[in-house]
């Protein structure tokens, strides 16, 4: 089969989005797919306002076109919704094709925090891209029904693995020098990701972040305290989890968090509050633990056994992903479902506000 997905996240962005993009595509290619990429560094691109270690491709329709016409996939599914999303939908739209799309992150939370307006805009803006496609893919069960909840119509699973060869426990002395526990961060250092929340806790130990993002300058200088590393991949990133006590995940806007399966396999413990993604990617195992005090997820996190985190992060699998995504997928040269007006229900409005 021919897949070409389009995506608005690629390299050199390190984000998790990245990350099982580039996994499924040598996921696919081993099955003997052929998956064409689509990104913005394809096209003219321009630095994404606020965060400008962001590119994202400007005016990118023409050529999208042109490139969808003479690649003729088999399935077209859309990643993001960002410029290269909407040329994907617009041509999906006017060309009368069928396309799968992703909802990924909660743009409308990141977008609200940035820019002042009201989180409702841009749930509406975020439905109507989405009820366009044929399905949505999410992550887990509970954005299958945040999703229904807010109006998306066409929601499916799809879910996420951990490559376990690569993340598993080695000897790390990385962080040995300093105070314990070693409490860890792995992610951007960007506003949505909530690391004040984190920061400003007072316990014993250090914290350390891993990661480069808009707010690295600031944060690193209102907290000396703190040990920030920058960017980590490859066996640096697995030595940095290995020499942790316990992975901290701030976040409330992240519909996943791909860096818990990583620590877990890594045999590290998860702490973070109970909202769609750590929950669900926890449950009831003992792994890791959550609640509204974060202080309070980091004490009971740390006693719990690295073998019980390593055998719950083995329940993940990139096979079984690949599976939900091709189980998934429709036909490009199928008639694209008609798009109706889509308007948030006052009580979900009132739930985005």
């Amino acid at each position: 089969m021919k897949i070409v997905i389009v995506s608005d996240a690629w390299h050199p962005q390190i984000n998790g989005v990245v990350r099982v993009l580039g996994i499924t595509r040598r996921e696919l290619t081993a099955l003997g797919h052929e998956v064409i990429l689509i990104t913005p560094d394809q096209f003219h691109q321009m630095p994404l306002p606020t965060y400008p270690d962001i590119k994202l491709a400007l005016f990118p329709y023409y050529k999208l076109s042109k490139m969808l016409r003479a690649l003729k996939p088999d399935a077209l599914h859309v990643m993001t919704e960002g410029p290269l999303g909407w040329a994907a939908r617009k041509y999906c739209r006017r060309n009368g094709h069928k396309f799968t799309s992703s909802w990924l992150s909660k743009f409308p939370e990141y977008a609200s925090m940035r820019t002042g307006l009201p989180t409702a805009w841009f749930y509406k803006w975020l439905i109507a891209f989405h009820n366009q496609a044929a399905q949505t893919m999410v992550t887990t069960q509970t954005m299958v029904e945040a999703a229904r909840t807010i109006g998306i119509r066409r929601v499916v699973r799809w879910q996420r693995g951990v490559e376990l060869k690569n993340f598993r426990p080695i000897p790390s002395e990385v962080f040995a020098d300093y105070p314990k526990p070693v409490m860890l961060y792995v992610g951007r250092i960007a506003p949505e990701k909530n690391l004040e929340a984190f920061l400003d806790l007072n316990l014993p130990g250090t914290k350390v972040l891993v990661g480069d993002g808009p707010d690295l300058a600031s944060l690193s200088k209102n907290y000396p305290d703190a040990v920030f590393t920058g960017a980590k991949t490859g066996d640096d990133l697995i030595e940095a989890y290995c020499g942790a006590d316990v992975m901290v995940f701030p976040s409330k806007t992240d519909t996943f968090g791909l860096v818990n399966l990583e620590a877990m396999a890594c045999g590290i413990p998860v702490a973070a509050y109970p909202v769609t993604g750590p929950k669900d990617i926890i449950g009831d195992a003992p792994v890791g633990a959550t609640d509204e005090n974060l202080a309070i997820a980091i004490k009971r996190a740390l006693p719990m056994k690295s073998e019980d985190c390593i055998a719950h992060a083995k329940t993940f699998s990139w096979e079984r992903s690949v599976q939900d995504f091709l189980a998934n997928l429709v036909s490009f040269s199928e008639k694209q479902p008609h798009e109706t007006k889509d308007v948030l229900t006052s009580s979900a409005r009132k739930d985005q506000t």
